[in-house]
């Protein structure tokens, strides 16, 4: 599978937040699991329901979902997945293009998030210019200054 096409892919407001919740709950069991996380599909969407959700669509058919929020001055990645199949494919990398945009578009120069430990999508955030600002034994929290 090759890099999808640019103008393929489509960031488009979430209109079902419990569909949002399975993807995420999807990719994210082996986590969970491993941790032993509680998971309520229901409760997951109603929490996120404040948050700027995206589908991330390519081809018009849902490939991910990206949610932030603005909070003190930082535009948090509260989360971003892409479904296995399309993973490695630049389509993460295009969500943190994204979420950039819209974090400049409120004025806002941090992007902060945190992650597994255990997750491959740390490479990824290295990559485009977070670093770790703090861990514990589980996560990673990670910023990246949009000035820099």
């Amino acid at each position: 599978m090759s890099k999808p096409d640019a103008d393929k892919l489509e960031f488009r407001p979430t209109r079902d937040l419990k569909g949002a919740a399975a993807l995420t709950l999807t990719n994210m069991r082996t986590y969970y699991d491993a941790y032993q996380v509680s998971w309520d599909e229901a409760q997951i969407a109603a929490m996120t329901a404040a948050l700027y959700n995206l589908d991330i669509l390519l081809d018009n058919r849902p490939v991910g979902v990206l949610r932030l929020s603005l909070d003190d001055g930082t535009c948090w990645i509260r989360d971003l997945q892409v479904i296995a199949k399309w993973q490695n494919h630049g389509i993460g990398a295009r969500a943190l293009k994204e979420a950039q945009r819209y974090a400049q578009a409120a004025n806002v120069h941090i992007l902060s998030l945190k992650v597994f430990k255990i997750s491959p999508a740390v490479s990824l955030y290295l990559r485009h210019g977070f670093r770790v600002v703090e861990e514990d034994d589980r996560f990673y929290y990670m910023q990246r200054d949009l000035r820099a």
